[in-house]
C-alpha cells in the first residue's frame, strides 16, 4: 500500500493520510486517515518493544469532524492505537465544489472504511516490531479494530457492523442516531414524500430550523470549551439535503426491520434530552440535538451483547461535555474495553482528561496560527 503520511492540522503528534477514493458526478472523493503518533511511540519501537495489536478507529458525526485530541490521548496510554477517519465530503476530506456531507446512502460510506481499515492495519503491522504482513485468508487477523462512532456516524456504523460480521472486534457508539424523531406515522409520510424529492432532486435544500443550540454548548465563543473549525462545523450545520436525509430515514428503517451486530456493543450517552425551540441552560448538560430515549430503546436491539451506559451532564457528544461527565464517559469507555479486550500489560500511566483536554486546545490553537482550523462560531449536526 503506497502510503504518505504528513503532519496533522491538529499537529504533532498527528499525522495524516489521504485515502482516494472513487470519484461522483462533483468530482475525486478522498477520506482522509488521522492517526495519534506521540515521540515516545517511536522511541519505545525502536527500541525493539511491540507495536500495539488493537486499534481504535473513530467516526465523527454529520457536518463534523474529528477534533477529540484527549480521547486519542487517553486510549494510547491504555495500550490502543488510535486512528480517525473523517469521511469524504466532511472534515479535511471536504474539497472545494463539493456539497458537504451530502450521500444519497450511508452505503457509499462502505469505501472509506474499508479503505480507513486497510490503512490501520497496514500502519500497525509496518511499525517495527508489528506483523510483516496482512493476514491470509481464512486466518485470523492479529490486529483487533474496535470502531467508535458518534450520531450519525453511530448508524453508519451500527449498519456497517451488521452487514460484515467479523470484521471488527467491537463497536462503541457515542449518542448514535439510531431511529427518527417523531410518531411512526409522521416517519412513514416523511420518508414517503422524501423518497419523491430526493428521486428528482437529491441536493434540494430542506428549509429546517437552524437554531446552532448545540454549538453554543460546545464553542469556547460562547458557553462551550472547545475551539472549532467553522467551515467542517458551520453554526448552524451543513445545509440539509432531500437525498442526505432519506439516506439516514432508510438507514432507521433497516435498524427498524431488525440487524444484528454480532461484536460487542457499548452505547454512551447523555441521561436527558432538551429539545427546544429556545435555548435552555440544561442544554449544558443534556443531549440538544438527539431524543436518548429513543436512541437507547433502539440500541437495545442492535445485538447480544449491548451495553448501555447514560452520563448524567454529557452533551451529545459526550466526550466533548463539562469535564466531570466526559471523565465519567472516559471512565465507561476504559471499564467497557478491560473487559472485552483485557491488556497483557498495563498501562504505563493514568491521564488527567482535564489536562488533556487544555493540551487539545493547545494543538487547535496551533493549527489556527498555522491556518488551519479558524476560531470562531462552529457546530455539529447529527
Amino acid at each position: 500500500m503506497d502510503e504518505t503520511w504528513t503532519e496533522d492540522l491538529l499537529g504533532p503528534p498527528f499525522r495524516s493520510l489521504t485515502l482516494p477514493l472513487e470519484p461522483d458526478d462533483e468530482g475525486p472523493r478522498v477520506a482522509t486517515l488521522v492517526s495519534y503518533e506521540p515521540e515516545n511511540q517511536d522511541e519505545d519501537e525502536r527500541a525493539g518493544q511491540r507495536p500495539p495489536e488493537r486499534a481504535v478507529l473513530y467516526l465523527h458525526g454529520f457536518s463534523d469532524y474529528f477534533l477529540q485530541a484527549h480521547v486519542a490521548a487517553e486510549l494510547h496510554q491504555r495500550g490502543w492505537a488510535f486512528f480517525a477517519l473523517d469521511l469524504h465530503k466532511h472534515g479535511r476530506s471536504l474539497l472545494p465544489g463539493q456539497t458537504p456531507g451530502f450521500v444519497t446512502s450511508l452505503d457509499d460510506y462502505d469505501a472509506d472504511l474499508e479503505r480507513g481499515l486497510a490503512a490501520v492495519r497496514h500502519r500497525l503491522a509496518s511499525r517495527p516490531g508489528g506483523s510483516a504482513q496482512a493476514p491470509t485468508p481464512g486466518t485470523p487477523d492479529r490486529i483487533e479494530v474496535v470502531l467508535m462512532a458518534h450520531s450519525t456516524g453511530g448508524l453508519t456504523a451500527a449498519l456497517w457492523a451488521a452487514r460484515n460480521p467479523g470484521r471488527v472486534a467491537g463497536l462503541v457508539l457515542n449518542s448514535p442516531w439510531l431511529d427518527t424523531q417523531g410518531s411512526a406515522l409522521l416517519r412513514s409520510a416523511a420518508q414517503g414524500i422524501l423518497d419523491t424529492v430526493s428521486r428528482r432532486r437529491p441536493k434540494a435544500r430542506l428549509r429546517l430550523p437552524e437554531l446552532g443550540f448545540y454549538f453554543r454548548s460546545l464553542s469556547d465563543t460562547r458557553d462551550g470549551e472547545w475551539l472549532i473549525n467553522p467551515v467542517w462545523r458551520p453554526e448552524s450545520g451543513f445545509p440539509i439535503r432531500a437525498g442526505w436525509l432519506a439516506a439516514v430515514l432508510a438507514g432507521h428503517a433497516a435498524l427498524a426491520r431488525g440487524v444484528s451486530v454480532d461484536a460487542p456493543v457499548l452505547v454512551l450517552c447523555s441521561t436527558a434530552s432538551t429539545i427546544s425551540p429556545t435555548w435552555s441552560e440544561e442544554m449544558l448538560r443534556t443531549d440538544s440535538v438527539l431524543d436518548v430515549s429513543a436512541m437507547v430503546r433502539r440500541a437495545a436491539e442492535l445485538g447480544g451483547d449491548v451495553t448501555i451506559r447514560r452520563v448524567w451532564g454529557a452533551l451529545h457528544d459526550v466526550f466533548l461535555s463539562r469535564s466531570e461527565a466526559r471523565r465519567e464517559a472516559m471512565d465507561a469507555l476504559i471499564r467497557w474495553l478491560d473487559a472485552h479486550f483485557p491488556s497483557a500489560e498495563p498501562p504505563t500511566r493514568a491521564l488527567a482528561l482535564d489536562a488533556e483536554a487544555g493540551s487539545a486546545r493547545d494543538i487547535e490553537a496551533r493549527d489556527i496560527e498555522a491556518g488551519g482550523a479558524t476560531r470562531g462560531a462552529g457546530n455539529t449536526g447529527p
